[in-house]
C-alpha cells in the first residue's frame, strides 16, 4: 500500500463568517497544494473540508498520515468519538445531533477506503507544512470576499 502524507488547516474570519481551507498532499517526491473557501461557514467546517478534499484526491487505497492542528478533527478519531456517534445514529454522548454530520459521514467513509492515521500538530508553531496550510486557508478567504 502506497504512503501519502496530508497536512491540512482551516481558517475562518469570524466564526461563522468567510472561511478557507488548505491541504498539502505528499506522495513520493511530489507535493500538491489545494485550497478553497466559502462565504459563510465555520472554522470546524473548514477543518473537516481540508481533510476530506485531501483524501478525495487519492486515486487508490493508501496508507495516509493526516496532520492537523484541529483537536476537533483529530480527537474524533483518536478518542473514538466518531465510532460512538455512528453507533448512536449520529448523536453525541448528550443525545444531541452531531454537528456537521454530512461532513463527518463523508470523512468516515473515506477513512474506510484508506488506512488513515490522524496526527495532531501544534498550530501556528514551527511546522512549515502546517504554516503553509494556514497560509493557503487564509488566502482562500480572500477569494470568497
Amino acid at each position: 500500500m502506497e504512503k501519502v502524507v496530508i497536512y491540512t488547516d482551516g481558517a475562518c474570519s469570524g466564526n461563522p463568517g468567510p472561511g478557507g481551507w488548505g491541504s498539502i498532499l505528499m506522495y513520493k517526491e511530489k507535493e500538491k497544494e489545494i485550497s478553497g473557501g466559502s462565504k459563510d461557514t465555520t472554522n470546524n467546517i473548514m477543518e473537516l473540508t481540508a481533510v476530506i478534499k485531501g483524501l478525495e484526491l487519492l486515486k487508490f487505497p493508501c496508507m495516509v498520515e493526516v496532520y492537523s492542528d484541529s483537536a476537533y478533527v483529530v480527537n474524533a478519531f483518536l478518542n473514538g468519538w466518531i465510532e460512538n456517534w455512528k453507533k448512536n445514529n449520529w448523536k453525541t454522548a448528550s443525545k444531541e445531533p452531531v454537528k456537521n454530520r454530512e461532513l463527518w459521514e463523508n470523512l468516515y467513509k473515506l477513512t474506510q477506503t484508506h488506512k488513515v492515521e490522524f496526527i495532531k500538530v501544534k498550530g501556528h508553531s514551527d511546522n512549515e507544512f502546517n504554516n503553509r496550510c494556514d497560509e493557503l486557508a487564509r488566502n482562500a478567504i480572500d477569494t470568497v470576499l
